[in-house]
């Protein structure tokens, strides 16, 4: 669980080589920040964030009993490739004990390569009670074409350590560490530093905790529980924050956790099912569980909403009933674990000058939108059009604060554009370019984004189908694909739904294309789902479907709270013009031969 609780030995050793850097720094610096790195919390990380300077300062905990320690970051999670910096016991005389800190990569196979330049600057180490802690500082981006650049969004974090003693890194091979010795973890290091705020008395704590779950000894559980709010809540409260409530020893254990609210009539009564998500006696009912109120992961800080606006939680059109639903992930097996964590809510029934709403953005949840099997990457695009922001939003706009960005099992890569009514690009609104599934959190943007009647938004998914053999369709199950942004944003507006997928018109042309001209077994007669899954996926296929999604017209989805359509004409709508894209965000490299 993520923490700022301050370590006084992470204090003395960043004051002692950054004390003239801080000297002018503002309330909000000097955050630290920490997360367990395995299972039982016995190796873990701390760091702090320079955005002015844009470096990262590291402190890694961890029991001496090591020859060597890797610490590092690789693109999806894996152990190698990845760049790390690699800690060695260099010499011991008597009870004293030295170490060394070096920039490596571990290639292909597994193998240490030692860097040519070294960015793992400002080395320290002290041993107290059997436990190394060092620091290290770390540039966001730096300019080493070998080196992983640490962006917005997911950083998977991989770390080994080995028993053996080493003269030298170089020729290491970490892919023989045993399973205990290494582990992965997702984090968002750069972490939004003026997202709280202190909260007023008047406050009070909701828990919506699991009671006395006997975790499985399985790698991964999902586990439910649906609650009936408090009879107080008819009355309509705000949500001023929320995070995670975990026991000290599920620390590790509990991955990532939402609520979601179950939407329909407020006099619909939803059992209290407490149970495996995908467990045969889940009620059917229970289904219309799934508007995210509250998401938590791994590393993730309180979220706390600005001070203008809160989301509503209650009143009487509210339906009372709310769904916890955490994500167990124990690689290890453990048995006997009982846990009763969950999510903590800070409401209260003194309303803020707004409300706050969310608005979906990206792909329909419709099986037109497809994703050919062994695709290393393939995108999907889903549209918010100026027409539909036109009827929904009010005059003076919204301000966007939060964005939670969502796909299933296949997603690797997501991100918003915004563009004026004119097609001229504005500033991303966000981006994740290390995207897991696995790691959902709602974050608080570092730039609010005002969006105006007649702005457009894009959403773009990547997804990798490499270990698919068919077709992955789009849809709410898990095996299937979504591309979602939930924004969130002050005042309320009508618009709810800003979603998209291909135009049924476009989709039968394409494939009746695929009938008489490729051969395949495709007819207008078929459910899609069929047609699709009838497909020989060649290359010259999936470009061709490729170029299909990314020029034809759209079927809107522009829904008010409802779930009526605006006023409009929604099928067959144009792609959105883009007049004047962005350049690319400049790195301020000057590569050499590095």
């Amino acid at each position: 669980m993520w923490s700022m609780r301050p370590s006084k030995f992470f204090f003395v050793l960043i004051s002692a080589f950054s004390l003239g850097q801080f000297a002018t720094c503002s309330k909000y610096d000097n955050q630290i920040f920490n997360i367990s790195l395995n299972g039982d919390s016995s190796i873990s990380l701390h760091w702090m964030i320079d955005y002015q300077q844009k470096v990262l300062s590291f402190e890694i905990h961890l029991p001496d009993k090591f020859g060597w320690f890797a610490f590092g970051f690789s693109d999806r999670g894996d152990s190698f490739p990845a760049d790390y910096c690699l800690l060695w016991e260099s010499s011991s005389w008597k009870n004293s004990k030295k170490f060394d800190l070096k920039d490596v990569w571990a290639n292909d196979a597994g193998v240490i390569e030692l860097d040519r330049h070294q960015d793992c600057n400002n080395f320290r180490f002290k041993i107290i009670r059997n436990v190394v802690k060092f620091t290290f500082k770390r540039k966001f981006d730096t300019c080493d074409n070998r080196d992983y650049i640490i962006q917005d969004g997911t950083t998977h974090i991989v770390w080994s350590r080995g028993l053996e003693h080493i003269v030298a890194p170089n020729g290491l091979n970490i892919s023989t560490t045993i399973r205990e010795n290494f582990g992965m973890i997702r984090v968002n290091l750069l972490k939004n530093l003026k997202a709280h705020s202190q909260l007023p008395s008047h406050v009070q704590v909701l828990d919506l905790l699991t009671d006395k779950v006997q975790v499985p000894n399985e790698e991964t559980t999902y586990w439910c529980k649906v609650f009936k709010l408090p009879e107080s809540f008819r009355r309509k409260h705000h949500i001023y924050q929320y995070e995670a409530n975990i026991e000290s020893t599920s620390q590790g254990l509990v991955h990532h956790m939402e609520i979601f609210h179950c939407e329909t009539s407020a006099m619909e009564k939803i059992p209290l099912y407490n149970g495996n998500c995908f467990g045969e006696d889940r009620p059917e009912k229970t289904q219309v569980c799934k508007r995210v109120l509250a998401a938590w992961a791994m590393g993730a800080q309180p979220f706390t909403y600005p001070e203008e606006a809160a989301l509503p939680l209650g009143g009487n059109k509210f339906n009372p009933y709310v769904m916890l639903e955490i994500h167990y992930n124990n690689p290890e097996l453990k048995s006997g674990v009982i846990d009763s964590s969950g999510v903590r809510f800070y409401v209260s029934d003194k309303l803020k000058e707004m409300d706050a709403g969310v608005i979906e953005l990206g792909l329909e949840y419709t099986d037109k939108m497809a994703i050919p099997p062994g695709q290393e990457s393939f995108s999907l695009t889903g549209y918010c059009i100026s027409s539909c922001t036109s009827v929904g939003l009010h005059n003076e706009g919204i301000t966007v604060f939060g964005s939670q960005l969502h796909t299933h099992l296949t997603g690797v890569r997501v991100h918003t554009r915004h563009f004026d009514a004119y097609g001229k690009e504005l500033p991303e609104l966000d981006r994740d370019n290390h995207y897991s599934t696995h790691f959902q959190e709602i974050r608080r943007l570092k730039r609010p984004v005002k969006v105006l009647p007649g702005h457009i938004l894009m959403t773009r998914c990547d997804y990798n189908t490499l270990s698919r053999t068919n077709v992955t369709l789009g849809g709410f199950s898990i095996s299937e694909e979504m591309c979602v942004n939930y924004i969130h944003y002050y005042p309320h507006a009508p618009l709810e739904v800003c979603k998209s997928s291909i135009s049924d018109q476009a989709l039968r042309t394409f494939f009746n294309y695929m009938k008489e001209w490729e051969d395949q077994p495709t007819s207008p007669n078929a459910a899609i789902s069929i047609n699709y899954n009838s497909i020989h996926w060649s290359k010259v296929r999936v470009q061709l479907l490729n170029e299909v999604y990314h020029e034809a017209p759209l079927s809107m989805q522009c829904n008010m709270s409802s779930g009526d359509r605006f006023p409009g004409y929604w099928d067959n709508a144009p792609l959105p013009s883009v007049l004047l894209p962005l350049a690319p965000p400049a790195r301020n490299c000057q590569f050499d031969d590095k």
